[in-house]
């Protein structure tokens, strides 16, 4: 704001500066595309493309770009919102500033933390199987039960840790290596497609409509473009990590849209090499279900390359890359809920001389780690299944929220934003994801995500209780939340 230089600072933001509270902005456009592109390009593209195919047979490229233009709309609404006020706490922050509903501002950040860490713990699992498969693979005798995996799992998440609270310049071009090596196996994925075409695949398959059951093709495409859409989540994740961006107003908008773009082109071409490659009775049946369908893309489009024992390591880079820029996200938001005073301030504290969220990457952590338990413990392929679809379901209900507080943010034009979406984008944006939200866009047997994201709510609700309870007692003033004029002066 013009008029904030005249203001008299928070005492509060005296203490953060000169603790050296404010992180580095170490990302620049590069890092932020890789960033980007790594998030939304990770385990789903070697999981979800065969079930997309599943409901709506050779077609299955049609639900990808649907599922894009729905993600546009919403990441549209975000740039917006972040060039108006770029700051970690990412939705939170917007539903906040838009209205000014503390027990809302608390459920809508738990369920974006929530998404992440399930999203990494349910990664870790696969990371740790497919690395001791690829290992037994290559050596031999190498333990694949399920205590080896826990330790592997639990493992895995401390090295993340460490990683995460080395610097988050570290941290992301870390991610340039893994998003590099994934990129670079899709591009033979679909080298292997162009080659099928151009000799004895069948074409024609990419028109061909085919549902389970009787489902008309409006019905099908839409469940599949609710699958489809778990694959282009991650553009969101990269709005907590904006006070840590070099020059945001600019870097964000072009960006966000380029990552985006790429991503939907890569997963089209990838869903139409696994229609052309595998006959159509075998795709939602892959040889190695924990690898997926493009482990045998790869065997039926290029026999006799040595991929048995070299793609479980490929999966492990992809699953890898998206656990760690989950657990990035997720301790930034819980650094900017910190610093907001929506969650303690104590979260919000910071490494003197990295300058990375040590707090909230060890709280993030401890949370992970206890999910990997439960889950592998419980050792039921279902919930897992259920969980990592939850994590979909969760992030349209937050991006239905964030496109209507956009609308609601445009009243306040004492902060204009760098970049402005279309006047009806937000409104369209909303509604798509909310039509997503429904049980109409669900297979019957996936409906058992509504009670998993109801027994997180009520934990949420809990927490909500207690951080209101514990600040309360430290705060008379602060009820949990910060007064949204505050919020405008940080």
């Amino acid at each position: 704001m013009a008029t904030q230089s005249t203001t008299r600072p928070d005492p509060a933001e005296q203490r953060d500066e000169g603790a050296g509270g404010e992180l580095k902005r170490a990302i620049g456009p590069r890092l932020l595309l890789f960033f980007i592109v790594g998030d939304i390009i990770g385990a789903g593209v070697f999981a979800i493309t065969g079930d997309v195919a599943g409901e709506v047979g050779g077609v299955a490229w049609v639900p990808f770009l649907v599922a894009f233009a729905v993600a546009a709309l919403t990441a549209l609404s975000y740039l917006e919102l972040v060039t108006k006020h770029p700051q970690a706490a990412g939705a939170a922050l917007f539903v906040h500033k838009a209205f000014n509903v503390h027990f809302l501002t608390f459920l809508v950040a738990f369920a974006v933390v929530c998404s992440g860490i399930t999203s990494a713990s349910t990664s870790s699992g696969l990371v740790a199987s497919n690395l001791l498969l690829g290992l037994d693979g290559l050596v031999g005798g190498v333990p694949t039960g399920d205590t080896a995996t826990l330790l592997v799992a639990l493992g895995f998440m401390v090295l993340l840790a460490l990683v995460n609270l080395r610097g988050v310049g570290e941290s992301v071009r870390f991610n340039v290596v893994l998003t590099s090596v994934v990129v670079l196996a899709l591009g033979v994925i679909i080298a292997i497609g162009f080659w099928a075409m151009a000799t004895d695949g069948d074409v024609g398959r990419v028109v061909v409509f085919e549902s389970p059951g009787d489902k008309n093709v409006f019905a099908a495409i839409t469940i599949a473009t609710t699958v489809a859409f778990f694959a282009m989540v991650g553009f969101e994740d990269s709005v907590n990590m904006v006070e840590e961006v070099e020059d945001p107003g600019r870097t964000f908008p072009r960006i966000m849209l380029t990552g985006l773009g790429v991503c939907a082109v890569i997963y089209v071409l990838v869903a139409i090499t696994v229609v052309v490659v595998i006959p159509p009775g075998d795709i939602t049946d892959p040889v190695n279900p924990e690898a997926g369908i493009l482990l045998d893309v790869v065997r039926v489009g290029a026999p006799g390359l040595p991929i048995d024992d070299i793609f479980p390591f490929l999966t492990v880079f992809a699953v890898a890359n998206t656990a760690l820029i989950n657990m990035l996200m997720a301790s930034r938001l819980i650094y900017g809920m910190g610093k907001q005073d929506v969650l303690p301030r104590s979260l919000s504290a910071v490494l003197p001389g990295r300058r990375s969220p040590w707090a909230a990457i060890l709280f993030t952590t401890a949370m992970a780690l206890g999910l990997i338990t439960f889950v592998r413990l419980r050792s039921d392929s279902d919930v897992v299944v259920a969980l990592a679809g939850t994590t979909g379901l969760l992030l349209l209900v937050v991006f239905t929220v964030v496109n209507i507080a956009c609308l609601v943010l445009r009243r306040d034009t004492r902060t204009e934003p760098v970049f402005r979406a279309p006047t009806w984008v937000p409104y369209v944006g909303a509604a798509t994801a909310a039509f997503l939200v429904g049980p109409w866009a669900r297979n019957e047997d996936d409906h058992i995500q509504y009670s998993i994201a109801g027994v997180l709510l009520l934990i949420g609700v809990g927490l909500w209780v207690l951080t209101w309870a514990t600040n309360r007692g430290v705060r008379a003033k602060r009820t949990g939340f910060r007064d949204i004029d505050h919020l405008e002066g940080l």
